[in-house]
């Protein structure tokens, strides 16, 4: 069973961790976890990886309210086929929140929800860096 993350025994992230740090949280969790837990981040990474999608999760991380489909093509240039792919696998992985308005013509938003949001700081990280490390 995982560990909730306001358990007493899980640090608060929100400052990041140290490279040690992060390996005690590690080692502190039985092998099954661990496990799981390595899964989980590596089934992330192999989203996080696929063409666009850090780029569209980092326009959620950065918007004042819910997305369309046009707002994210315009913003991001990029085809609206491989647009409509990253926004479905980011749905059925629970990122986003689809809402489909019964209107003509037709009104689609996309809201992050609360486990996407969990990783917008990461996003503030990245640009952190780049503003420090540009390459």
């Amino acid at each position: 069973m995982a560990e909730p993350m306001d358990s007493p025994n899980v640090p608060d992230l929100s400052a990041g961790l140290s490279r040690e740090e992060a390996i005690a949280l590690r080692d502190s969790f039985e092998p099954e976890q661990q496990e799981r837990i390595s899964h989980t981040v590596a089934e992330l990474l192999d989203l996080l990886g696929k063409t666009h999608t850090m780029a569209v999760l980092s326009a959620f991380a950065f918007a004042e309210g819910p997305l369309r489909f046009s707002d994210l093509e315009t913003e991001l240039d990029v085809a609206p086929n491989t647009l409509s792919t990253r926004l479905q696998e980011l749905t059925e992985t629970g990122l986003l929140d689809r809402e489909a308005y019964d209107e003509v013509p037709p009104r689609v938003e996309y809201t992050p929800t609360e486990k996407a949001r969990s990783l917008f700081p990461v996003f503030a990280h990245l640009h952190h860096w780049a503003i420090e490390h540009e390459l």
